[in-house]
């Protein structure tokens, strides 16, 4: 068993063939598309996608997954929106060769506090569904990331969210470092045996709970050595995806540059190592 190692290349440069140098100098195969020329994927023109698609060939780069920006929007605005700009993302992974779409699960109203977050987990739920079906019925797996301010923030929340979806259309990204950022402890030992069987992807970065600041795997209170131990143990053979924000913790993105990059990465192997 193998785990494949990819990173959001939009953290190093914004520049395509940057960001690829940098990941191939670092034997890291595959690539998060969020973002390049200071275009967000979904708003690239074909144009953009093609010259993508040509330049990571060149470089022996393969596309593992589409960092969307979809359900990063209020659950007020009209899903026919969200469902449009899915359809747009699904145009575009198609033209890279990835069923892979992230996703988010939507801004309540009021994000001063995540207190009332609950009462909107049903409605984030039946939007969640509406985009899974369509993806569903094309061919595509959707990613659910948690992340702070959306109503997906919570390990609970983000359980009761893929339980009410219910479908293998929608699997779930565990980012250690954006659990520790709303107050998650021990997050493994106290959730993985009910979250983790919804895994699909990791994102790889960690953070303090101290302050929350980002740091490189290993260094924060993400647990992301006992994460990869219940990989191994559950057998997953899937994508860990650098995501470090070591420079930038930024609402829409990230950045890290290329000592950044270099860290993260180094950071995961070593770790990866230790467990063998």
């Amino acid at each position: 068993m193998a785990f494949t190692l990819s990173a959001f290349g939009d953290e190093i440069a914004s520049d395509l063939e940057e960001q690829l140098k940098l990941l191939v100098a670092l034997d890291v195969r595959m690539l998060d598309l969020r973002a390049a020329w200071d275009t967000n994927v979904l708003r690239m023109s074909d144009e953009q996608v093609a010259r993508v698609k040509k330049i990571c060939a060149e470089y022996g780069v393969e596309i593992a997954c589409i960092g969307s920006p979809i359900g990063k929007s209020p659950i007020i605005r009209p899903i026919e929106d969200e469902l449009a700009n899915l359809r747009r993302i699904m145009e575009i992974a198609t033209m890279l060769d990835t069923k892979r779409i992230r996703i988010f699960s939507f801004y309540p109203p009021d994000t001063s506090t995540n207190a009332h977050y609950d009462e909107y987990v049903e409605e984030a739920a039946a939007r969640l569904a509406q985009l899974t079906e369509l993806a569903e019925k094309n061919g595509f797996l959707l990613l659910l990331e948690n992340e702070k301010e959306v109503v997906g923030d919570t390990p609970e929340r983000c359980l009761g969210l893929l339980r009410r979806v219910n479908s293998l259309s929608l699997r779930f990204i565990w980012d250690p470092a954006n659990f520790v950022q709303v107050g998650v402890d021990d997050q493994i030992e106290k959730f993985w045996d009910t979250l983790g069987t919804y895994v699909g992807y990791i994102h790889i970065k960690d953070a303090l709970l101290s302050d929350g600041s980002v740091k490189a795997a290993g260094e924060g209170d993400g647990k992301i050595k006992d994460l990869l131990l219940k990989l191994v143990a559950n057998h997953y053979d899937g994508v860990l995806s650098l995501e470090p924000h070591l420079a930038v913790a930024g609402h829409s993105s990230g950045f890290s540059g290329t000592s950044g990059m270099t860290t993260a990465v180094n950071a995961l192997r070593g770790l990866l190592a230790e467990i063998g």
